[in-house]
């Protein structure tokens, strides 16, 4: 989830999942402050940089919102997804999509981020990170987000074009593979380098 979403409408609109064994079933989008899916256009592109990453991999999304990204990766036959989201409305919403779609692979948590990464999970191969943009420490957010990276671990990042210092917030051992522009949207795809600790 990214930017404001308007309060001025109650409906509910939706996101469609595209690809793998829930395409085309449909995901709620509740009106909750910060909330903004990640739209078909970017999440088609994303996950033809992912194709051959999402199978069997333990996907975190952790900004999850709607979950259109993990369920995605769910989708595409991630081996476990967690949704962290630390609305419990969105949260309370992502647990009835998670059961209406029988997404075994699926765990919602209802927790900030920063304190789910500290209670200490296993290394996450795929690591979504889309958090709302009005509030996000990004180069804080990334510090935490390598902690919990397996060894070569792929982040998505999704920040505003607009970001300061953009290219300051990714980690010195992570690098880039992809980098595009979606309007106002900047989504890049970080793959971790192993840190040499031997100082050669």
């Amino acid at each position: 989830m990214s930017k404001r979403r308007s309060n001025t409408s109650s409906k509910a609109s939706e996101v469609r999942i595209i690809a793998g064994q829930f395409r085309g079933r449909r995901l709620p989008v509740i009106s909750v402050d910060g909330l903004r899916p990640t739209g078909d256009r970017v999440r088609e592109t994303v996950f033809n940089w992912l194709q051959n990453a999402v199978p069997g991999a333990r996907c975190l999304d952790a900004f999850a919102g709607t979950g259109a990204l993990g369920f995605e990766a769910a989708s595409r036959f991630a081996q476990s997804v967690t949704l962290v989201e630390s609305n419990t409305q969105a949260a309370d919403t992502l647990r009835q999509s998670q059961s209406q779609l029988q997404a075994t692979q699926v765990t919602v948590v209802n927790q900030r981020f920063e304190a789910f990464a500290a209670t200490g999970p296993e290394p996450f191969d795929l690591v979504f990170v889309d958090p709302p943009f009005q509030h996000a420490d990004f180069a804080a957010v990334l510090i935490t987000v390598d902690s919990l990276l397996a060894s070569d671990g792929v982040v998505y990042l999704e920040t505003p074009k607009s970001l300061p210092d953009a290219d300051a917030v990714i980690p010195a051992h992570w690098h880039t593979r992809r980098d595009k522009l979606f309007g106002e949207v900047r989504a890049r795809l970080c793959e971790r380098q192993p840190i040499d600790r031997t100082g050669q």
